[in-house]
């Protein structure tokens, strides 16, 4: 190395502030390595500043209907619903829709009222009434199920069976009380 080269380190286009971003073309129009890139930053080449290609066609079009997404039948969807008298727009699919939720309030409360019945049979004038009135909402649901407005019949027959329980429990204990002094 001759005397009149100045020492690596020192790199004649330094900028004049030492805290100034360095000059990214400078170190590529000389060929000479950038001083102040990253240690493992790859060298830049002359493809990687190529334009980048278009994405690669599909042959039957730019691309495929997402799912869910209303296209042509084939792409996960049933297709239109023709109802019997009713004039369908041209690619509407309809929604059918949801059936009416079961009415289970009748049988829980049945079963609810039932079990408190026979569960309070010491409070005897109580549990009678509570008994009778988980009889007739036990009776109420299971005749809703039957009509296939419920879907709790096992419950709703429990409330009947549970309140008919806490009637005669009920009554048996309102005896003792009454005939045992």
């Amino acid at each position: 190395m001759p005397a009149t080269d100045p020492p690596r380190w020192a790199a004649p286009s330094a900028p004049a502030n030492p805290f100034a971003a360095p000059d990214p073309t400078a170190a590529a129009s000389t060929g000479a390595p950038n001083p102040f890139a990253p240690p493992l930053t790859p060298p830049p080449y002359a493809q990687d500043r190529q334009p980048v290609p278009p994405p690669p066609i599909a042959p039957d079009g730019p691309g495929q209907v997402p799912y869910g997404y209303p296209g042509p039948v084939g792409y996960g969807h049933p297709g239109p619903v023709a109802y019997p008298g009713a004039q369908q727009p041209h690619g509407y699919y309809g929604w059918s829709g949801m059936g009416p939720m079961p009415s289970n309030g009748m049988g829980t409360t049945g079963l609810v009222l039932g079990i408190i019945a026979a569960v309070g049979f010491c409070l005897w004038p109580l549990a009678i009434i509570v008994g009778i009135l988980g009889i007739v909402f036990g009776s109420l649901g299971r005749a809703k199920a039957n009509r296939g407005e419920a879907t709790n019949a096992g419950q709703a027959l429990a409330g009947v069976i549970c309140g008919i329980v806490g009637v005669v429990l009920g009554v048996g204990f309102g005896l003792l009380v009454i005939l045992a002094p």
